[in-house]
């Protein structure tokens, strides 16, 4: 418990520095942004529209720095993010509405190239020199490729070509609205495939060489060699050695997040996910500053959520770490 709550605290800073950061970001820029967004609307602004908009960067440019911080803090304890003219709605509101489906694409994405990674890794690693040794070089030529690049190789191939895959978009909108019923869940499980299997090829190589390197290393361990020569079965053999072996894969899963964040935005891009990816497209091609905000603090705060986990999941799996902090 304590190493939680010192993780705990560490993610906490990290997360006030996150939102230092983007409240400064609009006030360090070139040019007034308020004055900006104002003159991008049209028709007569009304004073409460400049007041929302003033409010949205901490109670406007008129108060000293220190005074709009404090105001910005406010806001987000209550849980106004501000007021995107694009979208003509609360920012909260847009984020309730799209960051669902950029957490289901990354998350899915995220557990399945992990999953297969490791597991394969750790099947290369038990049985290196052998005809398996083959997957490496294709996962790494799909890891080295670019993440728009494969997706879009895959849209027109599979989907526009071939007809495997739907084109655009996350679920038929043409036939069905949105909803917890069957036919509304497996197209959103249709259409989700090629982005999903995108992402999954594009990441699956780094879990893979990972989890081979160091399941060689725990065969020549003691441990396994007696477990061998006691005559276990080999399926528990490997699966004590790939429980060590996947250790290093886990701590190295909060670094590889922020990454595959990243790549799913522009996947998102490719086939037309309503995603965070198109949101936030949007967001800086009209220089929408608060939506900009409202998706940094979003992104950033489900990376450290994630981040987290993964700690939780090592001190789970490593007896070692919890002697450590006991002691």
């Amino acid at each position: 418990m304590r190493l939680i709550g010192h993780r705990l605290a560490l993610y906490a800073l990290t997360f006030w520095v996150a939102i230092t950061v983007n409240f400064l970001l609009p006030h360090f820029m070139p040019g007034n942004p308020i004055q900006t967004m104002i003159g991008k609307l049209t028709g007569t602004v009304t004073p409460a529209e400049i007041r929302a908009i003033r409010l949205s960067f901490g109670g406007g440019l008129n108060q000293s720095l220190l005074s709009q911080y404090f105001t910005y803090i406010g806001q987000l304890a209550h849980g106004n993010l501000g007021f995107s003219l694009t979208l003509s709605e609360n920012v909260s509101t847009a984020l309730r509405d799209y960051v669902p489906w950029t957490l289901g694409l990354i998350g899915v994405a995220t557990i399945i190239s992990f999953l297969v990674g490791t597991t394969c890794g750790a099947l290369l690693g038990w049985t290196r020199g052998s005809r398996l040794d083959s997957l490496i070089p294709t996962a790494t030529f799909f890891q080295a490729t670019p993440y728009f690049f494969l997706a879009t190789v895959m849209l027109l191939v599979f989907a526009s070509k071939l007809h495997w895959f739907p084109v655009l978009g996350a679920y038929n909108n043409l036939e069905l609205h949105p909803g917890w019923t069957w036919a509304f869940v497996l197209s959103v499980l249709r259409y989700g495939q090629l982005p999903v299997i995108s992402i999954v090829l594009s990441s699956i190589a780094g879990w893979m060489l990972g989890m081979r390197n160091m399941m060689i290393t725990m065969v020549a361990e003691d441990f396994v060699l007696m477990a061998i020569a006691m005559g276990l079965p080999k399926r528990k053999v490997i699966w004590a050695a790939a429980r060590n072996a996947v250790l290093p894969s886990i701590a190295n899963l909060s670094l590889a997040i922020g990454l595959v964040v990243s790549g799913a935005l522009i996947v998102e891009l490719v086939f037309n996910y309503p995603g965070v990816g198109d949101l936030l497209l949007n967001a800086v091609q009209s220089q929408d500053y608060p939506l900009i905000q409202g998706i940094f603090l979003c992104i950033t705060l489900t990376v450290l959520a994630a981040n987290l986990l993964a700690d939780v999941v090592y001190l789970i799996l490593d007896p070692r770490t919890r002697t450590e902090v006991s002691r």
